[in-house]
């Protein structure tokens, strides 16, 4: 065992003068799990809960203002929740698998203790009455939540640029994109903020962001984990993910939160299964002898930089070298999965938005000039211009004249797609390419062609579409340093299979971790 020290700063002008020195028991030899690790040191009580998240609120003190990761820092419920934490393990009490662990949510989740915004102007100040059970999952298992991340509002968009408050910066360069939707949860993760994190994933916002700050982000299959409390976007695609710092961290998040919900009528039966105990290094090294990985050739095509595709591509050799079986597979349909997605999910987006007409809750402007001036000028203020756009583009697929021709065409494309999978799946145990045809882009680079900007996620979207688990890790850096991503995709509530290939090729290319 080796100690660090850590500095913890005071966190509010009561404390700010204050420093001091706590000593962080780590277990070299162990997996470097930053969240395993800060729960079983609480649980253990070498660390007191309150004395970690003090250092988190430090943390997001010193670092958020350049990469401005958070809508809304929870000072004093993160507070009171650590000392709840330790008072339970004082009085003998077991404090849950998260025992201490800080971790930050999406702000598209409701919570009693903080604004819930989506990051709209339609949402500004609003505060739920209830929270989302993934939020009263995590807190049952004593993690700590720290805060509130920004996002592309209502999730819709690929750079966190279209935030109805401001964008969040990379966190290894201000002047490129974190990704997005959950670029606030995965610049956060990234750069220390929390040991873990929730976003959403509706056609990769949790793998995309997850790639270009270089850490890992799991999508779950949907219905995995429960939707109750997340605002919806696309309600047949949306499904709650988790961005870490590496694969057994995202593991332990999953087992919390994953299983059934009778207050979300698609949330699975299958219950939590043991996913962190799928991941001992005996069980990893059995699953990748003679691991059938098969490689899409669609994904391997024109629009890849080549850098993404080197890194990629040897990545795949290694797995070769450690036995694993590298075998060719399609996915022909795989190429109309971009316009497959923006019709399904503007158009459940055009239904799911109808909410917010300045009666219910939220924004309310235009009330003196009747009902139309009402619902058009809260509408129109309340919204940005890409919610907008998606809006106005899902209500034209459901017109009269064009449902058929558009959403029942784009429908039978999506079943045709989950055949595609499903064939290849019988094929190969998991499917992998790369995350992101490209590294993290400049802020602005792709704000005026929106066509552009939706080809960022072309390799995530039609995991959504498929309804299929998929994780992406870190798989190298390119020639100014920036994450490259790797994906492997796995069959239907294949989390457990998934994650001991994902944490395989970890092993692979990271060591350390």
């Amino acid at each position: 065992m080796v100690s660090v020290a850590v500095v913890v700063p005071g966190t509010s002008e009561r404390n700010a003068s204050c420093r001091r020195v706590v000593i962080i028991p780590v277990d070299v030899q162990a997996p470097s799990a930053r969240v395993t690790e800060i729960a079983r040191a609480v649980a253990s009580r070498q660390l007191r809960a309150a004395d970690v998240c003090r250092a988190a609120l430090g943390r997001i003190e010193q670092r958020d203002p350049g990469v401005r990761a958070f809508l809304h820092v929870s000072e004093a419920h993160a507070l009171a929740r650590a000392a709840q934490v330790d008072a339970a393990l004082d009085a003998g009490r077991a404090a849950g698998p998260l025992a201490g662990v800080p971790i930050a949510i999406k702000d598209n989740l409701c919570t009693r203790f903080a604004p819930t915004t989506a990051a709209s102007r339609a949402l500004d100040g609003f505060v739920p009455p209830y929270d989302a059970t993934v939020v009263v999952r995590l807190e049952a298992a004593g993690a700590v939540i720290v805060g509130k991340t920004n996002l592309d509002e209502f999730a819709m968009g690929s750079s966190t640029e279209n935030s109805g408050f401001f964008p969040t910066h990379h966190p290894l360069d201000a002047g490129r994109v974190p990704g997005g939707s959950s670029g606030g949860s995965a610049a956060a993760v990234a750069s220390g903020m929390a040991a873990a994190a929730l976003g959403s994933d509706t056609g990769g916002s949790v793998r995309q962001p997850a790639a270009f700050c270089g850490c890992v982000g799991l999508k779950p299959t949907y219905g995995r984990v429960s939707r109750y409390g997340l605002i919806a976007y696309g309600s047949s695609l949306d499904q709650v993910g988790i961005l870490a710092t590496n694969v057994p961290d995202a593991a332990r998040v999953l087992e919390v939160i994953a299983g059934p919900d009778p207050r979300d009528a698609t949330c699975s039966h299958h219950r939590p299964e043991a996913f962190s105990a799928a991941l001992e290094d005996d069980l990893v090294a059995r699953r990748m002898e003679g691991l059938r990985v098969g490689v899409p050739r669609e994904y391997f095509g024109d629009g890849l930089s080549e850098v993404v595709r080197r890194s990629v591509d040897a990545a795949i050799a290694k797995a070769r070298r450690a036995g694993a079986r590298v075998v060719d597979v399609s996915l022909p349909r795989a190429r109309h999965s971009v316009a497959a997605y923006y019709v399904i999910a503007t158009a459940e987006a055009s239904s799911n938005l109808a909410r917010y007409d300045g009666v219910h809750y939220g924004a309310r402007r235009g009330a003196a000039g009747g009902i139309e001036a009402l619902y058009c000028e809260s509408r129109g203020a309340g919204f940005g211009s890409e919610v907008q756009r998606r809006i106005m583009l899902g209500t034209f697929a459901l017109s009269a004249g064009y449902y058929d021709a558009y959403y029942a065409k784009a429908l039978r494309v999506r079943r045709l797609l989950r055949d595609d999978f499903t064939t290849a799946l019988r094929e190969a145990d998991v499917l992998i390419s790369p995350t992101t045809p490209t590294t993290a882009f400049r802020l602005g680079e792709k704000l005026s062609d929106p066509l552009s900007m939706y080809l960022a996620d072309v390799y995530t979207i039609a995991v959504n579409l498929a309804g299929l688990p998929a994780i992406s890790i870190p798989c190298g850096v390119d020639e100014a340093g920036l994450p490259i991503g790797l994906q492997l995709i796995g069959p239907a509530m294949g989390e457990s299979l998934l994650l001991q290939a994902a944490r395989g090729f970890e092993r692979m290319l990271a060591p350390t971790l």
